[in-house]
């Protein structure tokens, strides 16, 4: 699998204890890379980190990547051989109450591990993972292209944009012709689902609490439609590219959408329905409600163009819509209701994962 490129490799995460991160942490293990992980705070209770013990699994530092001198300490005390940057504030409500922090996390973190990697003196292939919040979204009908504008109109959206400038002004003015620094790419993806995520204000994540406790959960945008497409997806895309930087100089400095089919466009109350038939706990009269309070302006649409990932990468997605919900309603599922070790069950799941690419025959696979 991706060329068993990462076994025996130093591979620093940044925001490992993360949704993303934890399950990118997983991943890495079962291809036996030596893991190092970077972040400041466990982001949610519960935690998929400190319920599947990654800690002990992995060297982890306990630091906030807006500390530029702490940042360089570790990466280059480390010295990995691949690093996927994923630290970030996430959350779009949170970009309303706190904008310093969102600005500071996701522009100026992302500044810092490339003012560290500028510096550094080993070789490197470094993921820096946006958002599609990074687009400037109009709302049009087909998907975005890595081409087109950067920026948006809330906070979130703006400090991805920013990142997105801050990559490329560093990448031209340091990177681009010095082959002696480490080589960065590029990731985009958003609406990503799947078990173990706990973040406060996301669909899923409302919905499996309240009906865990057998209460309705209200939802806002019922019919406003997402690009539904499970976390493994976007990831299996970042390890593409991480593999693709170590191996050929061909796509250094080039940006790539990771997204789902297009079948994968469904609303809100599509998504908590297809939940529901997977879902093994008793469940309420009415499982969702809508509410009528909006405490921020939600995007109605915003989709990906990944012709570029299958162009240079070689990269699809492997999931249909059913299988995306059935993973993630039975990864809670599981959690609620069976005595097993969670751990294991991700596992599996990537396993699983990686059987139904192979049966797509998923270059990435091999």
């Amino acid at each position: 699998m991706f060329n068993n490129v990462y076994k025996n490799k130093k591979v620093l995460i940044t925001g490992n204890t993360g949704f993303k991160g934890s399950w990118l942490t997983c991943w890495l293990l079962s291809l036996g890379a030596d893991v190092t992980g970077i972040s400041k705070d466990i982001p949610s209770n519960p935690s998929m980190f400190e319920d599947l013990d990654l800690e002990s699994k992995i060297n982890y530092h306990n630091s906030d990547i807006r500390d530029l001198n702490e940042l360089s300490r570790i990466i280059n005390q480390e010295k990995p051989e691949f690093l996927f940057h994923l630290a970030a504030q996430p959350i779009v409500s949170t970009s309303y109450s706190d904008p310093v922090e969102t600005i500071s996390s996701n522009a100026i973190g992302t500044m810092n591990i490339l003012e560290t990697l500028r510096h550094a003196n080993f070789n490197c292939a470094a993921v820096l993972i946006t958002s599609d919040k990074s687009y400037d979204n109009v709302e049009w009908v087909w998907g975005y292209k890595e081409s087109d504008k950067m920026g948006g109109k809330d906070i979130y959206s703006g400090s991805k944009g920013a990142a997105e400038l801050i990559i490329k002004s560093y990448f031209h003015s340091f990177f681009e012709n010095n082959e002696s620094l480490p080589r960065i790419g590029v990731g985009r993806a958003g609406n990503v689902i799947g078990g173990g995520d706990w973040a406060k204000d996301r669909i899923i994540v409302d919905a499996v609490r309240s009906w865990s406790n057998s209460k309705s959960v209200k939802i806002r945008c019922p019919d406003a439609t997402r690009p539904w497409q499970h976390v493994l997806e976007p990831l299996s895309g970042y390890l593409s590219l991480g593999q693709n930087l170590y191996s050929t100089k061909d796509n250094v400095g080039e940006a790539y959408n990771f997204g789902p089919r297009a079948e994968q466009n469904r609303t809100v109350k599509d998504l908590l329905d297809t939940m529901l038939i997977h879902w093994k706990k008793d469940l309420p009269k009415r499982p969702y409600v809508i509410s009528d309070t909006l405490p921020f302006k939600e995007a109605s649409l915003l989709k990906l163009n990944c012709d570029k990932a299958l162009s240079h990468l070689k990269w699809d997605a492997t999931l249909e819509y059913d299988q995306t919900v059935k993973m993630t309603s039975e990864w809670y599922s599981s959690y609620f209701n069976d005595d097993i070790d969670m751990y294991k069950k991700t596992i599996d799941q990537i396993s699983e994962y990686v059987a139904l690419a192979s049966k797509r025959d998923s270059s990435w696979t091999l």
